[in-house]
């Protein structure tokens, strides 16, 4: 019979502290351990998988270089939300917000969805993988109405589950402001939901079969090049979520379809590319 482990796992904080008294060896760890969340985050507030790449790095490069500065008052998880928040806060207007989307833009597309028939459907929106993509993509059109203000409170509340105190401590806000935020953005996003959604209530106009025909046919979605449904991903819906949904009121299951988004994993590509940028020595690495 094996031996059962007593090792326990090291702390983050550890291994940051660690770092600042110069092992660099535990900064490749540092980044795998985080990468997730912040991925995760940008590719909710940017939409588009490439751009949320693109400024993962640079939030990455950011808490490496500061990491000196970091004196635990705080989570360490914490600490990189914040400087996370305030970059995609303060980043030029990205690509998909270029779109400007609209609560009624999203109307006026369901509108138009329900004008088709089952038989005008392509074949491809009959393809589960295609309604997938459609269902995932959707939240993050409805992201995308959101002020950039209230969609990062709505994504770190709603989605990370991160409580007022903390919220407040990440955006720099009193916590009372920090839930009027979260409060606001929900509101406008679950109340959109709750008259629209056919996953929510089946009587609803939205159904992501027709929409997904309309999206094809406009090449809003690329069967050959999708971009969520196959998503390299840590699936959060467990095997009562779907029971569950049809127990609730109409506006928790607003809120359960967002909670049960799944959890996107980076691409296997931060670990290397930081381990580079700190053998380059380009940088002035952990600085204080």
């Amino acid at each position: 019979m094996p031996k059962r482990s007593n090792a326990v796992e090291t702390t983050i904080e550890d291994l940051v502290e660690r770092a600042k008294m110069g092992d660099k060896d535990v900064l490749e760890e540092i980044i795998r351990r985080i990468q997730d969340n912040v991925y995760g985050l940008a590719i909710r507030m940017l939409f588009i998988p490439a751009d949320a790449e693109d400024a993962t790095q640079e939030i990455l490069v950011k808490v490496i270089i500061h990491l000196g500065t970091f004196k635990g008052e705080s989570r360490f998880e914490t600490w990189v939300y914040s400087i996370a928040s305030n970059h995609l806060l303060t980043t030029r207007k990205c690509r998909a917000e270029r779109w400007q989307l609209t609560f009624d833009k999203c109307v006026h597309a369901i509108e138009e969805g329900a004008l088709y028939n089952a038989d005008d459907a392509f074949i491809e929106a009959e393809q589960n993988l295609i309604v997938e993509e459609t269902k995932l993509a959707c939240v993050h059109y409805l992201l995308l109405c959101l002020k950039r203000e209230l969609r990062l409170a709505f994504i770190l509340g709603e989605i990370f589950g991160v409580k007022s105190t903390e919220g407040a401590n990440i955006l720099g806000l009193t916590p009372a402001a920090y839930r009027q935020r979260l409060s606001r953005g929900k509101k406008q996003l679950l109340d959109f939901l709750v008259k629209r959604c056919g996953l929510v209530d089946p009587k609803n106009p939205c159904h992501c079969e027709t929409l997904a025909a309309l999206h094809v046919k406009k090449r809003h979605i690329d069967p050959k090049n999708l971009l969520f449904a196959t998503h390299p991903c840590h699936p959060r819906r467990d095997s009562q979520a779907e029971d569950l949904l049809h127990e609730l009121d109409q506006m928790a299951r607003a809120a359960m379809l967002i909670r049960n988004h799944p959890d996107y994993a980076a691409p296997g590509v931060f670990v290397e590319s930081m381990k580079g940028l700190i053998d380059s020595g380009r940088f002035q690495l952990l600085g204080r």
